[in-house]
């Protein structure tokens, strides 16, 4: 395939309606260079379609990370990619329990925020993200990481990445956002189902769940900053990245 050009859409899965490219349309970075794009891509999870399966094999797409945990996994496998391997790299999100126990949006946003915290602070999360990143550095070819909803788990993934390649912070919170334009069909399914079983009363419960916020990605740059001062720091001394690949996986993405 050749390389795309800035502002090229390479493809759209109506499957998987937040798949997309982490590199967006060839993101700046603050030394005036680009993030070269076809190289990772992002999702929510892979329900795939033949016809989608079949563009992400046509994309090059050697390797395909799942960070979603095992229940998730267990209740929606993905479908595999023809001639990609997968590779699970579990993240928690928000405890069953605890979603079952939400009465208010305030219950909600206040357990986003522990989600994105975790993030960071939690080291079964860092070493997933760890291997995450690591893996990304050191295999060939175009690689898709997703979770359920590719919100958040793919969200801070691709945050960090970002950052890695010198993206401006409010460029990548731009990016992080557009999950919000990309999944609105899927959000309002999944908030009818809500108001059609728990009660239309919930659906402001639950919304703060199913969105992109700035304050969640906010909360996980500020726990960086607390804990490690800088995000190359998070990556090395947090994740346990070894400073080679952090640049081998920074030189694949830079144009």
């Amino acid at each position: 395939m050749s390389e795309p050009q800035v502002g090229e859409e390479l493809v759209r899965l109506a499957s998987a309606d937040n798949f997309r490219d982490v590199a967006g349309d060839g993101h700046p970075t603050t030394d005036g260079g680009r993030v070269r794009r076809g190289v990772l891509f992002r999702s929510n999870e892979l329900q795939l379609t033949d016809a989608d399966a079949h563009a992400l094999r046509d994309l090059g797409v050697t390797a395909v990370y799942d960070l979603r945990g095992d229940q998730e996994v267990e209740a929606h496998p993905d479908v595999p990619v023809p001639g990609a391997t997968w590779r699970h790299l579990p993240v928690g999100g928000i405890p069953m329990d605890r979603v079952a126990a939400l009465e208010s949006g305030e219950d909600s946003l206040a357990a986003m925020l522990d989600v994105y915290r975790g993030f960071v602070e939690h080291p079964a999360a860092r070493s997933a993200f760890g291997e995450l990143l690591t893996a990304m550095a050191t295999t060939d070819g175009p690689q898709l990481f997703h979770c359920t909803a590719g919100k958040d788990r793919t969200g801070w993934a691709a945050a960090v990445v970002l950052g890695l390649a010198g993206v401006a912070d409010d460029v990548i919170l731009a990016d992080y956002l557009l999950t919000n334009t990309f999944s609105t069909a899927t959000r309002e399914k999944y908030l009818g189902q809500i108001a059609e079983h728990l009660g239309p009363e919930k659906v402001a419960v639950y919304e703060a769940v199913m969105v992109a916020d700035q304050a969640y990605l906010r909360t996980a740059w500020d726990a960086v900053a607390a804990a490690y001062g800088d995000l190359r720091t998070y990556v090395v001394d947090g994740l346990g990245v070894a400073p080679d690949d952090v640049g081998a996986l920074v030189r694949r993405l830079r144009d």
